[in-house]
């Protein structure tokens, strides 16, 4: 039998009013179970606005013997960690006459064909996150999170008679409940990690505030009592994840210029860099996995039809007026440059999660890392084959570092693949979900 661990994995930190998680350390874990316990699966979907510019995207060579393309150089650090799969389509994308962006977007993780309306009698089908999130997520603080760098509207018409909801969410936790993301990180960051003690005395908050305490600072006293209990190993991972914490943590704050807050002032605004916001959101996608407080998590980097400027990669036009190409050769010139960040972002992420060491490999051997736009080309709003990686190795049940290309497979049958990777037995999803995904395992 088991012996009752030292730790129980819902400890929190304590200080002038903060609380903040932990990562999961071997003191949280029974005993004789510890090297047999395999680390949780996790799943990310990272979203990418107004499709691929394809001839750039597609490698040459399939198998192991595959190349990386302009748009795809970023990932030559994870090379061998990342699957990229050819003609895989979704076709419960397609709207009723136009509206594409919208409908796809929509059906980006459900694979359900959205009821075109601009009201509020919307309806597409449950995401694939949230199928996992209701399978796994009882066994983290969150269930589930969401976040993504541009807020929306949240009512009307936002594509061509299709709803705003339809275009500003890929998290649907069921047919008419979009699951709203969180935009802000100094909001995501409170949340997740310096949660407010609701039994805090005024004293202790004003005293927090007084000083500008950093959540590390607030919780140290805590933290030093705990490190008697621990051993080499997990001294290196609580040092490790606070080093991390505390880093994004100075970066939220300089993104709006303020200190530390205790909770309970008004919200500051964050920075609208992208850049800055971006890399904030997936390191926190990546502490909230290393602390176990969720292992699902969905990443918009833009809403449908994004109207986004990237200035900085010496644009003036936006995003979604590239993606209308026309054939012209300066606005594929635009799109690759636009690709290649976002790829870049990607690349980023998985690093990061490389990164972390688990039990029996990395954060990122135990995951599957879901990248894709709701489009394949923007100009002709195609719903096959689709621009798609597929990052990490799921505990074993992905073989990556190939391209694999297949002939008008649904997209929903990779995730039957993935549900079945996470412990959910089923055959079918969405509207088009027949059977596993071939070719994903060793």
């Amino acid at each position: 039998m088991s012996r009752t661990p030292v730790l129980s994995r819902r400890t929190l930190l304590r200080g002038m009013g903060a609380l903040m998680a932990l990562p999961l350390l071997d003191v949280m874990r029974p005993r004789t179970a510890r090297a047999a316990t395999p680390a949780p699966r996790r799943f990310v979907a990272f979203y990418t606005p107004c499709g691929i510019h394809m001839p750039k995207w597609t490698p040459g060579g399939v198998g192991a013997e595959w190349s990386l393309t302009p748009t795809l150089a970023s990932l030559e650090p994870v090379k061998g960690d990342v699957l990229v799969l050819s003609g895989v389509d979704n076709l419960p994308g397609r709207p009723d006459g136009d509206g594409h962006h919208a409908a796809a977007t929509a059906a980006f993780l459900s694979c359900v064909k959205a009821r075109k309306t601009e009201g509020t009698n919307i309806r597409t089908g449950i995401s694939l996150d949230q199928v996992l999130a209701n399978a796994v997520g009882k066994a983290t603080r969150y269930p589930s999170l969401e976040l993504g760098i541009d807020q929306g509207r949240g009512i009307g018409n936002c594509d061509s008679g299709y709803a705003c909801p339809y275009a500003n969410n890929i998290a649907w936790a069921g047919p008419s409940t979009p699951v709203p993301k969180e935009t802000k990180p100094r909001a995501a960051f409170e949340r997740l990690f310096a949660d407010f003690d609701p039994g805090v005395t005024q004293e202790e908050l004003a005293k927090r505030k007084a000083y500008g305490l950093s959540i590390i600072d607030a919780v140290r006293d805590d933290a030093k009592a705990l490190q008697g209990k621990l051993g080499t190993t997990d001294k290196r991972k609580l040092d490790e994840y606070f080093t991390g914490v505390r880093e994004l943590e100075l970066r939220v704050n300089a993104m709006d210029g303020t200190g530390p807050t205790c909770g309970a002032a008004v919200e500051p605004a964050d920075s609208e860099d992208v850049r800055e916001k971006t890399k904030a959101m997936l390191d926190l996608i990546v502490l909230a996995f290393q602390c176990d407080l969720t292992r699902t998590c969905t990443f918009m980097l833009g809403n449908a039809r994004s109207q986004r400027v990237y200035s900085f990669l010496g644009l003036s036009g936006e995003h979604h007026a590239y993606s209308h190409h026309q054939r012209a050769q300066a606005n594929y010139d635009a799109l690759v440059k636009i690709d290649k960040w976002e790829v870049e972002q990607f690349s980023y992420l998985l690093q990061r999660m490389k990164g972390v060491l688990e039990e029996g490999g990395t954060l990122l051997d135990h995951s599957a890392v879901y990248f894709s736009s709701e489009i394949a080309d923007g100009n002709m709003h195609e719903h096959k084959n689709l621009p798609i990686l597929l990052a990490g190795r799921a505990g074993g049940a992905i073989a990556p570092g190939r391209h694999i290309r297949y002939e008008g497979q649904p997209l929903a049958n990779l995730y039957v693949a993935l549900l079945n990777m996470f412990g959910v037995p089923t055959a079918t999803f969405g509207d088009d979900g027949s059977a596993p995904l071939p070719g994903l395992g060793a």
